[in-house]
């Protein structure tokens, strides 16, 4: 249970959620097969993002100045300015889920909660000790296992789940098609890189052995270095599996529900809440609305520190909750722009649906190339010594920087960035 369990829960935000549900929603089962398709890219990309980590003790934003020429760097900055923009629509989206979640159970209006919570967080994230934040974050988790919860109360059809699952059902039209490219993007999403690397540093630098600085493997014996980097990979193979197992349960829910009874249009996390409820009870109602709430808890302050991370690395100034603001200004400037500017964004009553429409032509156009720089760093040997990546991870790695790129171009094609 440690950073490749937040990066996990973290994917399966609001706006994902919202995703997932439409998905099952509008379709039925029949997105059932993209859970197992994601999974082991998203396995592989997470765990080649978290070996960089463990292996040279240094983020992605410091390795990128590294491994490019100034024209290289240029690229990359560009791309997280871009990343950090997409990030603070995506709060102020993921604050609305909150106070709308909040308004369902009947505890007060949606900007209040937005308010309430965008403040919250950044207090936490500024005062608060990095043991403190990893611990909520952790809790949060649980949250999502509401999910899993309501996926068997509500399924009466297993075996149609089975064969969905297992057989891919894909329908060659305009609006499958776009929706395909949504749950591609928001399952493997670029802020995701950079979280996996910083979290996993952020635990190195509170073990004792390395002092204040994130020690890598190569400079631990060779035992512990082997018992570090199997239970890390177990780590991001346990989070990348509860995440595909959530998204997985919404699909499943949704479709045994709102589908069922010709219920088709899902825009929000909050409306798929509603309207299970003359379906499969207040109970489930209730339950959904709890899991996006803890969900986007979570989500928002990673959200807030991956481009903020990445950003800073680059720049060459310290990052890091485990640090003091006195001693990483840029860092939590950056991540206070990220959460003030969403908070403000989310009480302007600007359309979520839009916000996450624009995120998600960012991060479509963005996550290829960010992959291409994640794989570079990844195969140097002069960057990772004996970790470099091996062939499955080339594969792996490669193959996923391959379908986002093409997942980039059928959002264009598709029509997917109309407004």
């Amino acid at each position: 249970m440690g950073p490749g369990l937040v990066t996990g829960a973290s994917d399966d935000d609001p706006s994902g959620i919202a995703t997932y549900a439409q998905a099952g929603a509008k379709y039925g089962l029949s997105f059932l097969w993209t859970a197992l398709l994601t999974l082991p890219l998203m396995v592989g990309v997470q765990e080649i993002c978290d070996r960089t980590a463990l292996a040279t003790g240094t983020g992605l934003g410091e390795l990128a100045v590294k491994r490019f020429h100034r024209a290289g760097r240029s690229i990359l900055a560009a791309l997280l300015v871009a990343l950090i923009v997409a990030n603070a629509l995506n709060i102020a989206a993921d604050l609305v889920a909150i106070g709308s979640g909040m308004q369902l159970l009947h505890a007060g209006p949606t900007w209040l909660w937005a308010l309430v919570a965008g403040s919250l967080i950044t207090t936490l994230l500024v005062l608060g000790s990095f043991a403190r934040i990893a611990l909520v974050f952790k809790v949060l988790c649980a949250a999502l296992l509401a999910y899993l919860v309501v996926a068997v109360v509500v399924t009466h059809h297993w075996g149609s789940v089975l064969s969905h699952t297992i057989i891919p059902h894909i329908e060659f039209n305009k609006a499958y098609l776009a929706l395909l490219v949504a749950v591609l993007g928001t399952t493997i999403s670029p802020y995701l890189f950079f979280w996996q690397s910083a979290h996993r540093l952020e635990e190195m630098r509170d073990e004792p052995e390395g002092g204040a600085r994130a020690q890598p493997l190569k400079e631990q014996e060779p035992d512990r270095a082997k018992r570090k980097e199997s239970t890390s990979r177990l780590d991001v193979f346990t989070g990348m599996t509860f995440s595909n197992l959530v998204m997985f349960a919404i699909i499943v829910a949704t479709a045994e529900t709102l589908h069922a009874h010709g219920k088709t249009t899902v825009q929000s996390a909050a409306q798929a809440a509603a309207a299970l409820k003359p379906f499969a009870g207040h109970f489930a109602s209730a339950i959904f609305a709890l899991g996006f709430i803890g969900s986007g808890l979570l989500a928002v302050p990673v959200l807030a520190g991956s481009g903020s991370v990445g950003m800073a690395g680059l720049l060459g100034k310290k990052w890091g909750f485990s640090r003091s603001v006195r001693k990483a200004p840029v860092f939590y400037g950056l991540v206070a722009l990220g959460t003030v500017g969403g908070t403000a964004l989310s009480l302007l009553h600007v359309n979520p649906i839009k916000l996450l429409i624009l995120v998600a032509v960012i991060n479509g156009v963005a996550a290829a190339p960010f992959l291409v720089v994640v794989m570079w760093v990844s195969s140097d040997r002069r960057l990772m010594g004996d970790y470099v990546n091996g062939k499955a991870a080339k594969i792996l790695g490669w193959a996923t920087a391959a379908l986002m790129g093409a997942a980039a171009i059928a959002l264009f094609a598709t029509g997917g960035v109309s407004f």
